[in-house]
């Protein structure tokens, strides 16, 4: 079924020492590469065409995390994202910029 997806990252990483430092850069670099957008600090989403989309997504995730520290990854329909409470702060740009309606294919 074609229903558009969000993935969304969540992670809490130690950067204690140099190495923890970098990897969870490296982490970061790798999201922003692979079409992610900060929703919050620790928190990026990815817009996906489909299920089968977004699983691809998280699987690249998986293998792309670092050894140590907590990375969680989960779907939401885009219906879903949008209907997300705000309780103290605004959208972001990303939030709302992001309203796809209907793809459109070439």
């Amino acid at each position: 079924s074609y229903k558009i997806m969000r993935v969304v990252v969540l992670f809490d990483l130690p950067t204690s020492t140099k190495a923890e430092r970098r990897a969870a850069t490296q982490f970061r670099n790798f999201l922003l590469g692979d079409a992610f957008d900060m929703l919050q600090y620790s928190v990026y989403t990815r817009l996906c065409p489909n299920r089968d989309n977004a699983e691809t997504h998280i699987a690249r995730v998986r293998r792309n995390a670092p050894d140590i520290g907590s990375v969680r990854a989960l779907y939401l329909t885009e219906h879903q994202f949008a209907n997300m409470y705000i309780l103290v702060g605004e959208r972001t740009v990303q939030e709302a910029v992001s309203k796809p309606t209907q793809l459109a294919f070439f």
